[in-house]
């Protein structure tokens, strides 16, 4: 028996539905996004790189061709390098530079790092100003939030030790500090570059916000408190119709906020109480998972107030993750669920169970890289470092298994036919030999 319920089928949906059909609008609940709601995507050149967390799509889609599908340790591999200390933030690529984050001293030294990326040079070291370390989780660090560019600056967030700006040659341009975060595993969650202003929420014990960033010079836009405790996620900024909109998913509710003011726009209940994955959008609707093995949400964007009750399209529990994001790709929403290396393809219009498999053997918590799609295929890579390939679509098809021989937590980046995968000691350009 499938666990999803339906929420939106009753006769005045069906009604509107016929209505819209005839005035040659389509509906809602045919999963088309009549109304545009789609990802605020970078201006300018960040389509050529992979500017931010999960990419210029933001949702780890990857749109050209030409990456190899199979390496190992040893095959495909362009260069290795090593990079200093120890973090869980993924690479983000501008132009010839790969920029990531580290810690050393057991997170009293945090900072900003740049390679070269035709060879894997070290170009330059940016250390964050002093500041009191916190205790993280063993699958968390002090460096586990993925930095964002403009091709201008780079922005990075550390926790309790607030955010900076640096330029391309490593110059500190502003810090600006957040207050202490006294989040239980540590902070994680990755800022939003959202127009001219870099966004982050931080859900904790006490005084939970989110805000807004001048790029320039750091001071704040607007913070809006939140009441959420607890939460390590990223936000995502969506235009729905004639406006955008912020969405925070954390700590039992989905929320929207105004990009450019901070005040709340709507808020779905529904989620559980640790939420890590960042949203997807497709078919009209956002889809947000909540931990553990708790409910995936399909909430339809643009109400006001408590939309529970009438924007929230579905929800399920099959395959829902804990750590990795969901990934849209067509017809279908992928959700690994990493507490038992299980990867489940629902459709993403009705929320039902299209297939169901294990990947490699069962392990708690052995997946914290979320999921790739780059040419028509599926790719999920566990904490081994173990890359699966699937192909996407409506029958189960594992392709292969790569083996990169290396614990691999973070995601990875793509540009022009190459992988850039960090590993817990290394930084890997995986491209055609």
């Amino acid at each position: 028996m499938l666990n999803i319920t339906p929420i939106r089928q009753n006769q005045f949906v069906a009604g509107v539905a016929l209505a819209l059909c005839l005035l040659g609008i389509r509906s809602p609940v045919s999963g088309q996004d009549h109304v545009g709601v789609q990802m605020v995507r970078p201006d300018g050149e960040s389509e050529r790189y992979w500017p931010r967390w999960r990419g210029p799509s933001g949702q780890g889609i990857v749109t050209d061709t030409g990456y190899p599908d199979t390496w190992s340790a040893t095959t495909n591999i362009l260069w290795k390098t090593t990079v200093p200390g120890r973090g869980h933030s993924s690479p983000i690529i501008w132009g010839n530079k790969i920029f990531l984050t580290t810690s050393r001293n057991r997170g009293r030294q945090v900072s900003v790092l740049s390679f070269n990326r035709s060879d894997g040079q070290l170009l330059w070291e940016v250390e964050v100003p002093a500041g009191e370390a916190e205790y993280v989780h063993s699958k968390n660090s002090p460096a586990s939030a993925t930095v964002a560019t403009d091709g201008t600056r780079v922005y990075a967030s550390f926790g309790s030790r607030g955010m900076i700006a640096v330029d391309f040659n490593g110059n500190l341009l502003w810090h600006r500090g957040l207050g202490r975060i006294d989040n239980y595993h540590g902070p994680a969650g990755s800022p939003l570059l959202y127009r001219d202003s870099i966004i982050i929420y931080q859900d904790q014990n006490d005084g939970a916000f989110v805000t807004a960033l001048d790029t320039k010079t750091g001071q704040t836009r607007w913070r809006t408190e939140r009441g959420a405790s607890v939460g390590w996620g990223t936000p995502i900024a969506i235009t729905v119709g004639d406006h955008d909109e912020l969405i925070v998913s954390s700590q039992r509710l989905v929320q929207s906020y105004d990009p450019s003011t901070g005040n709340e726009l709507w808020r779905c209940d529904g989620m559980l109480r640790e939420v890590i994955p960042t949203p997807v959008v497709g078919h009209g609707l956002v889809f947000c998972a909540s931990g553990r093995a708790g409910p995936t949400l399909a909430i339809r964007p643009g109400g006001r107030g408590d939309v529970t009750d009438t924007h929230l399209e579905w929800k399920t529990t099959r395959g829902s993750p804990f750590v990795p994001s969901p990934i849209i790709y067509g017809d279908y929403l992928y959700q690994v669920n990493d507490m038992s290396s299980i990867i489940t393809c629902l459709n993403a219009r009705t929320g039902e169970t299209v297939w169901q498999e294990r990947l490699g053997r069962p392990r708690r918590e052995g997946i914290s890289a979320s999921p790739i799609i780059v040419d028509g295929k599926l790719f999920v890579t566990n904490d081994e470092g173990q890359t699966f390939v699937l192909r996407t679509g409506p029958t189960f098809e594992l392709l292969h298994t790569n083996d990169i021989g290396a614990r691999t937590l973070a995601s990875p980046a793509l540009v022009d036919g190459v992988w850039y995968v960090r590993t817990a000691r290394e930084l890997i350009a995986i491209g055609a030999s």
